[in-house]
């Protein structure tokens, strides 16, 4: 654990100081955003208390409230606790004058109908709200469609939109196909959603997190756990992030399957990763902790458990105004209840857009509330904070308050935020700190930091960050410092530092940590895109010297940058290894090479081309598989052939029985 005094002490006290200087001056008069912030929340709960008492007359009074706008009613409805709780709230409002529905209410309308399968009165509302009914509500987009059939669980009509944006000639995008791959696994149609992940490869749009844990979630829910393992164990290999909801859905899986050893390994990962665990594999932790593993689970649990010191807000059986009552917060609880006890509503991104300025009446006002800061919940508010200056006052402020104290979560996220920014001034601050102070950072946050300084276009600081890696995370493993160094690789050439990333490549090789394929294809293309074709020679020379094949992708983005290069014959020669290989390339590849050979005069040439890809026109891809320093087409043919292994023999034994 970090002490309260992390940070620069000097620097907080001045900032102190400026606040209660402040403070003499604010005229509370004019409410604060934070203020407005709390009164909203205080509404929201009102609303939920009043939805879960059963009778509509408590909140006539609710209805009258100046304060309630569509940001309380799209969250009281999507905290309702019922479909039909919620629709009576939103058809009570038809009698407030001063009520206007927002694209925000009626999309969380919508959600409610699809996910309580009112697909008649779903479509009434898409219809209405396309017919201009609603006036300052834009159209309902292809997407959202999807989404709210996919919920309501209606196959029919996400087809029907899916094959409609592609009729209008709209390529679709990753989360289209990955709602498709979702409600195909759901209605047991395992191989037309093995078939829609394999088209959406044919096709060039490149799979993320979310495809993955639609294909995680169908081989987990189809007894298919350990091949869902298997390719939960391939994604770093490439760049994917592992989601919370990939390690819950493993965690459970294996958990109930009393194979308690895997999942002590998927906890050690999370924690090499920083991932802050979800409350849902609670239970397992426990049935865990019943097994002997109480060293592994203690402390996670004890992070889980519900905080006491959060007071419930109530639903009380006496007749006061629930505005005279104390804030949800400092809930005293000395009255009689009649059951109704709920967490107070919170949503960090709102409270974070309310501080955005960090004015002294703000945070007078967030100090007045009294809350009960957790890691988890610190990590949320800096993550939605849009500044990095703001995010580190606020994390300055929040040391301060009682019984907190910042852990490496909190300042993992902060360095997060800071390197997103680009105020690595900052970075470096907290890093020094963290060597001060004894604490090893997740791997993934000094990732995090490589990467966001090729975005920043700051190659010192990466190579600087890099040099302190095993002072910064401890013992580091072989492959994830090779994925450490394909980070920095992807960033120098990002900065336009070639030469650095040629002698970081020799130092890899040296120390016997070999780039993977992907890395070498990125590296030459950024060679070959500045033409410096002797490099890229010599990369490919490396390529073969360490073992690697190299793949239809590569030689892809090779013909590519000599083709835009006007550098046709080179391009030609490629295309004869890439033959010569056993390898084909795609329908764009081969008309690129053909048109620059027609247009030096190499006319033959291009006939050749042309004739050797006629007989295999039929098994040409529309797009090779791939994508630069991140994902290679042998970890997507990896990935697709265990996935469709898993239903295409059962599919077959289906088969044979009948």
């Amino acid at each position: 654990m970090l002490v309260r005094h992390f940070f620069n002490t000097r620097y907080v006290l001045q900032t102190l100081n400026h606040q209660a200087r402040g403070f003499g001056f604010v005229h509370k008069v004019n409410a604060s955003r934070v203020s407005k912030y709390l009164s909203r929340a205080k509404l929201i709960d009102s609303i939920r208390l009043g939805l879960r008492c059963g009778s509509t007359d408590s909140l006539l009074p609710i209805l009258n409230d100046p304060n309630l706008d569509s940001f309380v009613v799209t969250n009281a409805l999507k905290s309702a606790p019922s479909p039909e709780s919620a629709l009576s709230f939103a058809d009570s409002l038809k009698v407030v004058p001063h009520f206007s529905h927002t694209q925000h209410t009626l999309h969380a309308i919508a959600k409610i109908l699809a996910k309580s399968s009112r697909i008649n009165e779903l479509r009434k509302l898409i219809d209405a709200i396309n017919a201009r009914e609603f006036r300052k509500v834009q159209s309902v987009s292809s997407m959202d469609c999807m989404r709210w059939y996919a919920a309501a669980g209606d196959l029919d009509l996400v087809l029907h939109v899916w094959d409609d944006l592609r009729k209008r000639g709209k390529r679709p995008c990753t989360e289209a196909y990955n709602i498709v791959m979702d409600v195909y696994a759901q209605r047991g149609k395992d191989l037309d959603a093995v078939q829609t992940f394999y088209r959406m490869i044919e096709e060039g749009a490149i799979p993320n997190s979310r495809t993955y844990t639609v294909i995680i979630e169908h081989l987990v829910s189809s007894g298919k756990t350990d091949v869902a393992k298997e390719i939960f164990d391939v994604l770093p290999s490439m760049r994917v992030k592992r989601t919370l909801k990939q390690y819950s859905l493993l965690v459970d899986a294996f958990s109930n399957m009393e194979q308690f050893d895997v999942v002590k390994n998927l906890l050690y990962e999370m924690q090499i990763e920083g991932a802050l665990p979800r409350r849902s594999i609670l239970a397992s932790l426990q049935k865990m902790q019943d097994a002997g593993y109480l060293q592994e689970t203690s402390e996670l649990i004890r992070e889980m458990l519900p905080n006491d010191a959060i007071k419930k807000v109530e639903f009380c059986t006496d007749d006061s105004d629930y505005e005279d009552e104390e804030d949800a917060d400092n809930h005293s609880g000395d009255v009689n209840v009649t059951g109704f006890q709920l967490k107070p509503w919170l949503d960090p991104s709102a409270l974070a857009s309310a501080l955005q300025d960090w004015r002294p009446e703000d945070v007078s006002d967030l100090e007045d509330a009294k809350f009960v800061w957790t890691s988890r919940l610190v990590c949320k508010m800096i993550r939605h904070f849009k500044s990095a200056e703001v995010a580190w006052q606020f994390f300055c402020w929040v040391a301060y308050q009682p019984e907190f104290t910042h852990d490496v979560h909190t300042v993992s996220r902060m360095i997060a935020k800071s390197a997103c920014c680009g105020n690595f001034d900052l970075v470096d601050q907290l890093l020094l700190k963290m060597r001060k102070e004894g604490m090893k950072l997740p791997f993934s946050t000094i990732r995090l930091i490589v990467d966001f300084c090729g975005l920043s276009k700051n190659g010192d600081v990466a190579l600087k960050v890099f040099s302190q890696v095993k002072e910064l995370c401890g013992l580091i493993s072989e492959f994830n410092l090779l994925l450490l160094y394909s980070s920095l690789l992807r960033t120098l050439t990002k900065c336009g530092r070639g030469s650095d990333a040629m002698v970081i490549v020799e130092e890899m090789l040296l120390s016997g940590i070999h780039p993977d394929i992907q890395t070498f294809s990125g590296l030459m293309h950024h060679f070959a895109s500045k033409g410096d074709f002797r490099t890229v020679q010599r990369l490919f020379t490396m390529v073969r010297q360490c073992g690697v094949h190299p793949d239809a992708y590569m030689y892809k983005i090779l013909i590519h940058a000599y083709c835009k290069s006007e550098r046709a014959a080179l391009a030609l020669r490629l295309f004869e290894d890439m033959r010569n290989s056993n390898l084909v390339p795609d329908h764009a590849t081969k008309s690129l090479l053909v048109r620059s050979l027609w247009k030096v005069g190499k006319l033959r040439e291009a006939a050749i081309v042309e004739e050797s890809c006629v007989e295999m026109d039929n098994i040409l891809p529309l797009a090779l598989p791939g994508h630069l320093f991140t994902v290679s087409t042998a970890d997507l043919t990896r990935v697709y052939n265990m996935y469709t292994s898993s239903f295409t023999a059962v599919a077959l034994k289906s088969v044979l029985r009948e």
